[in-house]
């Protein structure tokens, strides 16, 4: 679940060649998940780690998530 959503978002990010021959990219709709280095794979490694830690953020914060929805089964604990 997590690993899928995820997955999606690093396909719609958006990278830019930057004038000091760094890349940036960003994933749109997910405000502050932004990265950049000196090449692609490492700013999309970078991404990937970013958009982790803001997602474990949004869950620990109890915030909603654009595109993301928790499915939890509740089950009644029993004392033998």
């Amino acid at each position: 679940m997590i690993s899928q959503f995820i997955e999606k978002k690093l396909k719609i990010a958006r990278y830019k060649h930057l004038k000091d021959g760094n890349y940036f990219a960003e994933i749109p709709g997910l405000r502050g998940v932004w990265a950049n280095a000196k090449n692609v794979e490492d700013c999309r490694r970078e991404l990937q780690e970013v958009l982790e830690d803001w997602l474990l953020l949004k869950v620990q914060d109890r915030e909603t998530i654009p595109g993301f929805q928790f499915k939890v089964a509740r089950r009644e604990l029993r004392h033998a």
